[in-house]
């Protein structure tokens, strides 16, 4: 199969980057990152700079991957990452354009590979949850409604991947920090630093230059994980409760 890539080039984060445009035969049984690797191999071959993307795991779990494919992050598959995509969803001759993901607080730091951090920064501003050391409890000792556990779960299944930034017209964060709150908030175990900790995240979150949410829900139509946008509206209504409560 060969295909056109449209490939944004840029060598650093102070350079002005260009679309460079390649021609390479790839397996329809490849991933997406296999089909990349094959142009490396040729551009080594050519004495030419390879391509600079981030991966990892390439199995859809450590987010990574983190690319704009066609104008989508991680591209036209529903519930999937970059890695998780293979090339049997493109046709002979195709072009395809990618380029990273273009977010204010994730600034480029060669070719398709951004500097994530300020996510890292979010998730350390959480702190950490209360637990009384000892002998570890029975797994049943603390009841928690199947429902809100099954929420808890949800959320945690975030892997700060940065598409729901990347998706987002303002670049809003939103949907990442709401995950890495309610994953927490939700259970017993992180009802104890609730309020501080919902408070210190979206203070982070401003922090770090992320736009504002106005509710466009692309953050959830393009998340490889799926996850709500109702989560943003927990943790907004738990944001305005700790503010006018009193603190523990």
């Amino acid at each position: 199969m060969k295909l056109h890539l449209k490939i944004w080039r840029q060598k650093t984060s102070t350079a002005t980057g260009s679309y460079e445009t390649y021609t390479v035969v790839a397996d329809e049984h490849m991933s997406f990152l296999e089909m990349l690797d094959v142009l490396n191999e040729q551009l080594i071959t050519e004495k030419k700079d390879p391509v600079a993307f981030e991966h990892d795991c390439r199995e859809g779990i450590c987010g990574s991957c983190s690319m704009v494919i066609d104008g989508r992050p991680h591209g036209p598959q529903k519930g999937t990452t970059a890695c998780q995509l293979h090339m049997r969803h493109y046709k002979e001759n195709e072009t395809i354009t990618i380029e990273p993901f273009r977010v204010g607080a994730f600034p480029v730091v060669k070719d398709l590979v951004v500097e994530r951090s300020a996510f890292d920064r979010i998730i350390q501003a959480g702190g950490y949850v209360s637990v009384n050391t000892g002998q570890a409890q029975d797994a049943n000792a603390i009841p928690i409604e199947g429902g809100i556990a099954a929420e808890a779960f949800d959320a945690a299944t975030c892997i700060g991947c940065g598409a729901c930034a990347a998706a987002c017209p303002n670049g809003s964060a939103m949907l990442f920090t709401a995950a890495k709150v309610s994953h927490l908030g939700k259970l017993p175990q992180g009802q104890v630093e609730h309020k501080k900790r919902v408070q210190t995240m979206v203070a982070q979150m401003d922090k770090e230059g992320f736009g504002f949410c106005s509710n466009v829900k692309a953050c959830e139509v393009e998340c490889p994980k799926e996850i709500s946008t109702d989560n943003i509206a927990a943790m907004n209504r738990a944001y305005i409760t700790s503010m006018f409560s009193t603190n523990d």
